[in-house]
């Protein structure tokens, strides 16, 4: 079966075409891996406002928008840019306030203006961001707060962490081992994009549908669908520019429906020159600065060069493989794929033996479940589901509960 399901056929050339150049355009817009945390979370993920009719463009194939998504090499952009995600994960309410507490006042000492605290915040809700890049040496993103803002800046050597609320400063250097990592992680919607089409194979359908009109500009809608009936995943829609093939909305619905899991994309987006001003950063009087090394950002490979897979299905399961735990397994395949491993320890304790906020967090997260395999709980959200075992063995993937019970039941 060919690797794309369309009217348009599309073979595994196409695929690997499309692998081919991304490894050749090293002179695209990439950031270092201090970086990289918020923009794969913002640039990449960045909902637009809503289409506003449904431009008349030229018929294009799906073996033809892939190939432009390849071509494409914008270095050069700012624009505002939002970004909503629903995990469908419970409110914290009191828990994160028990955490804090014993995580103490500044939480081992890691500074409030470090780019890996703020990537949490991205996990929920609705946010406004502004975004700049002009090449591979200076990006900028600033996430937009009540009455405060944080900015994340990459000049050259120099990378830039402030935030204003706490006036506190991170900085560090891009070393040349970031280089490296820089150009095989994932730092703009095209990579994205890339990367979920490298899901695509005789599990996945790919289908160009229509147009739309993001941030006011003309754009293909390419639509990546799973086959299988047990993966979370309902589909992903990428909104591709039609000028440039730059990727300007990414939208991760879930199978079970409702809202997106991810509904990301720009709400103006311009492709000139930024000033250079826009990079530069002096700390403010009076800030705490706080040098620090490189954090790794999500996904960050052990060795320079190295990248760990962003694809879907197989290939994020076969990655997780590779640097989760020791004596990992994979399950099945595609968007199937069901990870597994043994603690060596024993299950999740329920909410009334931990007792208190963290209890009733345990206990609003999990189901109870129980099969040939013994019984266990399920810890779920709208995409990623994971089932521990009261023995100790773990089985997580981008499927539904009943996947996992049937994949623990098989393995005894």
């Amino acid at each position: 079966m060919a690797p794309y399901e369309s009217d348009d056929s599309v073979t595994a050339a196409d695929a690997e075409e499309l692998r081919s150049a991304r490894r050749r355009k090293a002179a695209r817009y990439v950031v270092p891996a201090t970086v990289v945390g918020i923009a794969a979370a913002t640039i990449g993920l960045v909902p637009a406002l809503a289409d506003s009719g449904d431009p008349d463009l030229p018929k294009i194939s799906a073996h033809e928008l892939i190939e432009k998504i390849a071509a494409s090499d914008v270095q050069q952009l700012s624009g505002t840019v939002k970004i909503t995600t629903d995990l469908g994960l419970p409110d914290l309410g009191g828990l994160e306030s028990s955490l804090g507490s014993a995580a103490g006042p500044s939480g081992s000492g890691d500074s409030s203006a470090d780019p890996t605290t703020k990537l949490t915040e991205l996990a929920s809700g609705t946010h406004t961001l502004r975004v700049a890049a002009d090449g591979e040496d200076r990006q900028k993103v600033s996430l937009l707060e009540d009455a405060a803002e944080y900015s994340l800046i990459h000049n050259g050597k120099d990378v830039w962490g402030y935030d204003s609320k706490s006036n506190s400063v991170f900085h560090t250097t891009a070393s040349e081992s970031d280089g490296k990592q820089r150009e095989e992680l994932p730092a703009t919607p095209k990579d994205l994009a890339q990367d979920a089409l490298k899901a695509a194979d005789k599990t996945t359908s790919v289908t160009v549908e229509g147009t739309a009109q993001v941030a006011g500009r003309d754009a293909y809608r390419l639509v990546i669908k799973p086959k299988d009936e047990g993966s979370t995943v309902g589909q992903i829609t990428v909104a591709v520019d039609s000028k440039t093939g730059l990727p300007l909305k990414f939208t991760l619905t879930p199978a079970s429906g409702g809202s997106a899991v991810v509904d990301a994309g720009f709400t103006q987006v311009s492709f000139a020159k930024p000033a250079a001003s826009t990079f530069d950063f002096t700390p403010p009087k009076g800030a705490k600065v706080e040098e620090g090394d490189a954090p790794k950002a999500p996904g960050h490979a052990e060795h320079p060069g190295k990248r760990p897979s962003k694809d879907l299905g197989k290939g994020a399961a076969d990655e997780f493989g590779k640097n989760g735990p020791e004596g990992l397994n994979v399950i099945g395949d595609g968007w199937d794929s069901i990870a597994t491993f043994d603690t060596g320890g024993q299950g999740v304790p329920s909410g009334s033996e931990v007792g208190g906020d963290v209890g009733g967090f345990l206990d609003s997260l999990g189901d109870k479940v129980s099969g040939t395999f013994g019984k266990g709980t399920v810890f779920k959200t709208r995409l990623i589901n994971a089932l521990i075992t009261d023995d100790g063995k773990v089985y997580v993937g981008a499927v539904t509960q009943d996947a996992l019970v049937k994949a623990a039941d098989a393995a005894k």
